[in-house]
């Protein structure tokens, strides 16, 4: 799994950014540690969100930055009649092949982020209408974005972990570093 960037990539401002969406990124995949799929699709607080939800939308969502920010079409296409799927798991879809797809997602961000020739260039914002019209942003904006995305749902799936079955953020990292919290 992509959970940390190299060190010395994260002298620059690229890099820097890069870390910090990682550290996110782990934010999100340590809450579904040693989970069922039956409870990565539970939904214990008073939220629609399930982890295995949360973790579908942040990787979809990255993926279609990134491919607007390339000039693509995003992998899905999401409006009014499919947007309901954008937080659940669907079709045979699992925690580990959103979590190997997501892997495969980080890893095209980041290369891509290292070769855009400046993080001052821009690409147009989509034509939706939260978004004002004709706007350009940056792709340092793009990766500040992603990290803001990521950090908001990363907060989501602590709280959701937690109301599953009590375990906290400290709690996981510990587990996934095969120690012990407290």
């Amino acid at each position: 799994m992509v959970t940390h960037v190299r060190a010395e990539a994260q002298g620059d401002e690229r890099g820097a950014l890069i870390s910090f969406l990682a550290e996110q990124r782990g934010g999100i995949r340590r809450a579904l540690l040693g989970l069922t799929e039956e409870q990565a699709a539970s939904r214990p607080s008073a939220s629609e969100l399930s982890l295995g939800g949360l973790l579908k939308h942040v990787a979809e969502v990255e993926q279609g930055w990134v491919a607007r920010a390339k000039g693509e079409p995003p992998a899905v296409k999401r409006d009014e009649s499919n947007w309901h799927e954008c937080f659940v798991l669907t079709d045979g879809e699992t925690v580990a092949g959103q979590l190997a797809y997501w892997e495969e997602v980080a890893a095209e961000t980041e290369k891509f982020i290292r070769a855009v020739p400046s993080l001052d260039d821009t690409f147009p914002l989509p034509d939706d209408p939260w978004f004002p019209p004709d706007e350009a942003v940056s792709m340092r904006w793009l990766v500040l974005h992603l990290i803001r995305e990521t950090a908001r749902h990363a907060g989501h799936a602590d709280i959701v972990r937690e109301s599953l079955d009590g375990k906290t953020a400290f709690e996981l990292v510990a587990q996934e570093q095969g120690t012990t919290w407290g």
